[in-house]
């Protein structure tokens, strides 16, 4: 085993989880420093500049690459994002609010081009890429990200608050 620092770090992922589950995910995702590079809150309102309007261009575009992922409540703040997704993968689905079961011993592990990770893999890619071809920026993200499974009501609500209230509570 190697002692090199990459090899050491503590995965940020719940031991043994299938991120592939259908269910909520609330995730957080920082720029590399935590630079302000989509814009600025001007009186508790997020004014996104070009940056920002192709991040969320990039985020509203999941569903799009990735048909098993519904958006939920999202915002993209100067330095970070932030927004839950949902993991469906029933064909009818209408938008409902389907929770994620407790942690089990044994998961059904799906492909891993259809884990949360993917996913955030290629919205970081997507708005990397026009970053890099349009910008000065050449990193823009922090390694990793965030997330954390949203089991019930309660939390769904309490984060969607968190989301919306996050502009309005901003201190650089």
């Amino acid at each position: 085993m190697s002692n090199h620092p990459i090899h050491r770090r503590k995965s940020q992922r719940l031991n043994g989880y299938d991120y592939a589950k259908e269910g909520l995910y609330f995730i957080t995702i920082k720029t590399e420093n935590n630079r302000p590079l989509f814009g600025e809150i001007i009186n508790g309102i997020m004014k996104l500049d070009e940056s920002g309007l192709v991040a969320q261009n990039c985020w509203l575009d999941i569903p799009k690459h990735f048909p098993h992922a519904a958006l939920h409540e999202f915002v993209i703040m100067p330095d970070h994002v932030h927004g839950i997704i949902e993991i469906v993968y029933n064909p009818n689905y209408v938008g409902a609010k389907n929770f994620s079961p407790l942690h089990n011993d044994q998961p059904n592990f799906k492909s891993p081009s259809k884990t949360i990770g993917s996913i955030i893999r290629g919205f970081k890619t997507g708005v990397t890429k026009w970053m890099r071809n349009h910008t000065t920026v050449h990193d823009v993200w922090q390694r990793n990200y965030h997330d954390h499974i949203i089991r019930n009501t309660e939390s769904y609500e309490r984060i969607c608050q968190y989301i919306r209230d996050n502009p309005k509570k901003w201190h650089p």
